[in-house]
């Protein structure tokens, strides 16, 4: 299944949630954080987020025996994290986690009361029988693998290699595998308008070292034990000799890949062809047959965003046999509705992409599934209904406030640069003069009312909900790009800044605490999200970000000098990344983290300086015996506190842009002069970096 856009195709987010390799990986969206999303345990529980402590910081998770300049995230977090034990159902825990569990426990209420409503309607009538689809266990197991049926037998009718080209077009719009991905949103060079890009595809691991790196040898055989079991509850023959033939044909795949860190580069993706064109760049696929099945023959152009990975791609598709394609299209098939049918299924689904690649013990229970389900599927139509009787209108408010307090620090920071010339910097107070924000929900609904969804079709409901949303989306391409468009549901607790649109979007149920309390010291609020804010607005001066300007227009707006001093910069910031390894073996890529690392070191001095500007010139209070500086510095700390399995971790070094948590505390505040003057830190401090050695960007 491909991931759904939600209008999300082009940002940067907080945290980057975990998942197969897939369209999704193509999102240019700048997303604040790495939470799984709808993970959450319990019982039903929709009291408010628990205040970290009287005045919204937790002394009780702090170790004091840890000086800050030693460990300054086990200063702040050492106890809580060494209490902490990782749920059974979870690879990882903490602060982000902690908080979507009161989401997830939210729309649970919402949807069991729309569920158990005999006289609902329209949406709600909608999420409550889409719900009911999922938890009614008897009959998808019941229904075996029957619901496969007719799309292994459409896999079954292929005869050539345009026939399989045609069903990866078709699998767009539902369940199934393509080697190469599309989507439309935003054209990066003209952003009012919509455009289709294609990207490589056609691995099922999450990413390309799992098939060439030793580090991974154990998952790999692993993945083909997968791949034969998923074959074998599909009834498709030979499952332990296709399986082998699969996972060569993906190694070859993840070969001539680019890697994550390249994928990053905005200007290197962004090649435009016509079909013509892109036909003969990369003859040996057959792209007719393919666009068709997309429904995308409207489109004059296509944006290939890895385009020289294509020709090598359609090469290897062209010389694997057509059983084999038709083999691995039966099991991509089976992988991405396996979640959705009999409980063999899922339990192998858990088996592997849970457990062997997270290290997660247990499956979730089986209604976080479905609470899931409908949020990734009909995310609206449950917002509608969350926001309606969880996001009380004040924090919109004061969020308002909040994000005109950063975007006037910010503000004073450009304009005191020293290493930037008049030139970029006007032009840079252009963009952030330009910079929209959206705050807890849509002003604009999605209307799902062509959505049919059937009680007792879970299959069904996913494969159609799929293709409405990809019909939505093709079906504009003529269109001017709507604004009011979000890529997160108000319930997910993360946030994002979207280069296209040069907006940043801060979903409802992450206006809580640990990360904004109205109650709590404003310090600890300008730490936590106050940082979120300005790790938002910096991810459109980050390394990419940078790159467009305040239209949204990917457009080189810098001068060469002034280009120059900012990437001396980042490569330096990059090189105190890649210097750090969480796990044996296994460090921080600083060149895939980049734009994260920048935007959190960003982040934090603007919630610093936006805290002194609300002090007004008075001296700040102190409490508890924490200064001002100290406890801004502590609520970022406390944002992240957290801990990770091992499988999980060492996935996330490898397929996600953000750097573990601990290190999105310990790396800023070591770059950030107040830090050490707040916390006494010496040179004798094993954190301590040399003034001259310190990165300084924005």
């Amino acid at each position: 299944m491909k991931t759904l856009w939600f209008g999300a195709a082009a940002a940067a987010a907080l945290l980057g949630a975990a998942a197969p390799a897939s369209a999704s990986d193509l999102r240019p969206l700048h997303i604040f954080s790495a939470a799984p999303a709808a993970e959450a345990g319990g019982a039903v529980d929709v009291s408010e987020a628990q205040r970290m402590g009287p005045w919204g910081f937790d002394r009780t998770g702090m170790n004091a025996a840890v000086r800050p300049g030693e460990d300054f995230f086990n200063h702040a977090n050492g106890a809580y994290v060494d209490a902490l034990v990782i749920p059974s159902d979870r690879s990882r825990y903490g602060t982000f986690d902690a908080l979507n569990e009161l989401s997830v426990n939210r729309m649970r209420a919402v949807l069991d009361a729309s569920a158990a409503g005999g006289s609902a309607s329209g949406d709600e009538a909608l999420i409550g029988t889409f719900y009911k689809s999922f938890m009614d266990k008897a009959s998808v197991d019941a229904k075996g693998a029957a619901p496969l049926t007719s799309d292994l037998a459409e896999i079954r009718a292929a005869a050539s290699k345009e026939d399989l080209a045609r069903l990866m077009g078709e699998t767009m719009k539902g369940f199934g595998g393509s080697v190469f991905s599309a989507y439309v949103y935003d054209d990066a060079k003209n952003p009012e308008r919509y455009t289709v890009y294609l990207g490589q595809a056609g691995i099922g691991m999450p990413d390309r070292d799992y098939y060439l790196t030793e580090n991974f040898a154990p998952q790999k055989a692993q993945y083909e034990a997968y791949v034969a079991e998923l074959l074998t509850l599909a009834g498709w023959p030979e499952p332990e000799a296709n399986a082998r033939a699969i996972v060569e044909m993906e190694t070859k795949i993840a070969e001539v890949s680019w890697t994550r860190a390249e994928r990053r580069d905005d200007d290197k993706t962004y090649n435009p062809y016509t079909l013509p064109e892109l036909k003969a760049y990369a003859p040996d696929f057959p792209w007719d047959a393919f666009i068709e099945g997309a429904d995308l023959t409207e489109a004059e152009r296509v944006v290939a965003s890895e385009n020289t990975a294509f020709p090598k791609i359609a090469r290897i598709f062209a010389e694997t046999p057509v059983e084999v394609q038709k083999a691995w299209a039966a099991y991509t098939l089976t992988d991405q509705a396996a979640p959705y049918l009999a409980e063999p299924f899922v339990a192998a689904y858990h088996g592997f992409r849970e457990k062997t690649l997270s290290g997660q013990p247990e499956q979730k229970p089986r209604w976080k599934r479905g609470v899931s389900t409908v949020d990734t599927y009909a995310g609206e139509a449950l917002g509608k209904l969350y926001v309606a009787e969880y996001f009380p209108p004040e924090s919109k408010a004061k969020m308002e406030a909040l994000v005109g307090d950063i975007k006037t620090a910010m503000e004073a920071r450009i304009k005191g640069l020293t290493w930037m010339g008049d030139d970029t910097k006007a032009k840079a107070l252009e963009k952030l003069s330009k910079f929209t924000v959206k705050i807890g929900y849509p002003e604009e609904w999605r209307d799902y009312s062509d959505l049919t969804i059937q009680a007792d079709d879970l299959y069904g409901n996913v494969e159609r909900a799929a293709a409405f949303e990809w019909a939505y989306r093709v079906d504009r391409l003529d269109e001017p790009v709507n604004d009011k468009e979000w890529g997160m549901t108000p319930p997910t607790v993360n946030a994002y800044y979207s280069p296209t649109k040069n907006q940043i979007v801060f979903p409802a149920a992450i206006l809580q605490p640990p990360f904004f309390d109205p109650d709590a010291d404003p310090a600890i609020n300008y730490g936590g999200i106050g940082g979120v804010i300005g790790h938002e607005i910096t991810h459109g001066f980050d390394d990419q970000g940078r790159k467009s300007d305040g239209d949204g227009k990917l457009t080189d707006w810098w001068t060469a000098e002034d280009a120059a001093k900012f990437d001396a910069q980042a490569k330096k910031l990059g090189a105190q990344y890649s210097a750090i390894e969480p796990l044996p073996g296994s460090p921080i890529n600083g060149d895939l983290t980049m734009g994260e690392n920048i935007a959190d070191l960003g982040g934090l001095l603007l919630g610093l300086d936006a805290y002194h500007l609300s002090l007004e010139g008075k001296p700040a209070p102190v409490i508890d015996g924490f200064t001002g500086d100290q406890r801004v510095f502590l609520g970022w700390a406390q944002v992240w506190r957290g801990k990770y399995r091992e499988d999980a971790l060492k996935r996330q070094l490898v397929s996600d842009p953000h750097a573990p948590p601990h290190y999105r505390v310990n790396v800023p505040v070591a770059n950030i002069d107040a830090w050490y003057d707040a916390f006494d830190v010496a040179p004798e401090d094993a954190m301590h970096v040399a003034p001259q050695d310190r990165v300084r960007i924005w």
